[in-house]
């Protein structure tokens, strides 16, 4: 753990998955619901300071949490993306996208081209993709 890493100190959202190595949350967004983070355990701050090994286990998860999104909320895209440029925290952003989200085409952090469809229903998507992930990661 590292001093003042929300990503050590926390969660990072609702655990949906985990195992040895890294995690599969949640984050509580009502503009985007269903978007995850897949989150190594240790603080590490870039895919190459991983092993071959490490990086194809992270790299399954996101792929599964990208398919079970897939299978569950059927969106019109989804977006992977891995920054840490404000939490230098090695994870993984999977956000399915949907055609009237806010700022569909452009990504998340861009600019909002309308208010957006807020769907406030990440309880229920919680417990199906807990299942998805659970048969896809077993």
């Amino acid at each position: 753990m590292t001093d003042g890493c929300e990503l050590c100190a926390t969660t990072g959202g609702e655990l949906l998955w985990q195992d040895a190595f890294c995690r599969i949350v949640l984050v509580d967004d009502p503009d985007y619901p269903g978007f995850c983070r897949v989150i190594w355990h240790e603080h590490i701050k870039e895919m190459s300071d991983l092993s071959t090994v490490q990086q194809n286990r992270l790299m399954r998860a996101v792929f599964a949490a990208e398919a079970a999104l897939r299978d569950t909320l059927k969106p019109d895209k989804i977006n992977l993306a891995s920054l840490g440029n404000v939490v230098p925290h090695l994870h993984w952003h999977i956000i399915p996208r949907f055609k009237d989200d806010k700022h569909f085409p452009n990504p998340i952090w861009g600019i909002a081209q309308r208010n957006g469809n807020t769907r406030n229903d990440n309880n229920l998507i919680a417990g199906i993709l807990k299942a998805a992930l659970a048969q896809r990661l077993s």
